[in-house]
């Protein structure tokens, strides 16, 4: 099993959002990370996990 971690950029990068959005969304939880160290990185898992929670929003 192969999981990439990306930086608060790239998953910015990604969802096409500022920085300050992916930070605000960590900060409330709708967005999981783990820490290593000092740095702060975002798995696979929980990028597809908060895509997910959005289109149940949109299904509801």
């Amino acid at each position: 099993m192969h999981m990439q971690a990306y930086t608060v950029e790239q998953v910015a990068e990604m969802l096409s959002i500022g920085r300050d959005k992916v930070y605000f969304l960590l900060r409330t939880g709708q967005l999981k990370s783990i820490k290593i160290g000092k740095l702060r990185r975002i798995t696979d898992r929980h990028l597809a996990d908060f895509i997910s929670s959005l289109e149940a929003i949109d299904d509801a």
